[in-house]
């Protein structure tokens, strides 16, 4: 999805401050939503991928506008609008208006420990073998999605080498909106010059690629 989320490369937005010993939480109800977003993720409603769709979907001004847990809060909002788990009104009154949506798995809080530490992992069996090989140069597709994917605007149509084979995981461009279709994932490294020309001071940038980002760079 090409929104004002992809940031990567852009100009104009000034230094990213560093603060010294920064804490994780600046106050507590960023732990709050923190913890409210990832138990969320345990009622087998969404995925991690339709959960980023939906926070990339937020109107521009509100997502520059906001901070970073606040984009999660208002993300964790429309997911429970668009599953149907809240209505607005209740969203409104703070106030449950119904029984509340059938088939919705719940968590204890003693059980909340031992499920962060499963995690919900990505590696698939492999049913393919491997398009691409350590070395290989590849060049990325240019498109412009109207829905989510993990291939930032500035690394599209550019030539690199893999540098790692990772693989098979979950596909998040199918993943955010049907059913997954699992692909082989790359390690590309970008000189930092094909992505920002001879002025960069970056000496190369190393991005995670499933395969269908990627092409031989002899067909490009």
């Amino acid at each position: 999805m090409n929104n004002v989320h992809d940031m990567g490369g852009m100009q104009g937005f000034g230094p990213i401050p560093l603060e010294e010993n920064e804490p994780v939480f600046h106050a507590d109800w960023e732990r709050r939503a923190f913890a409210l977003t990832v138990a969320m993720n345990t009622a087998k409603q969404w995925n991690i991928d339709t959960s980023r769709s939906l926070r990339e979907s937020l109107p521009p001004l509100r997502y520059l506008s906001n901070t970073y847990y606040q984009i999660w809060l208002d993300g964790l909002e429309r997911l429970l609008l668009h599953t149907s788990m809240v209505s607005t009104e209740e969203l409104a009154t703070r106030k449950a208006a119904g029984p509340g949506l059938p088939g919705v798995q719940t968590l204890r809080a003693e059980e909340f420990p031992e499920a962060l530490k499963r995690g919900w992992p990505s590696e698939r069996p492999a049913t393919t073998p491997a398009r691409f090989a350590l070395g290989d140069q590849v060049r990325t597709i240019e498109f412009s999605p109207r829905t989510h994917t993990r291939l930032p605007r500035y690394c599209r149509d550019k030539v690199g080498t893999i540098t790692q084979v990772l693989g098979v995981h979950v596909f998040p461009d199918k993943n955010a909106i049907g059913p997954d279709e699992p692909q082989w994932m790359y390690t590309v490294e970008f000189d930092g010059r094909t992505l920002w020309g001879p002025d960069t001071t970056a000496d190369s940038v190393s991005l995670n690629c499933w395969e269908p980002y990627l092409l031989p760079e002899t067909q490009s």
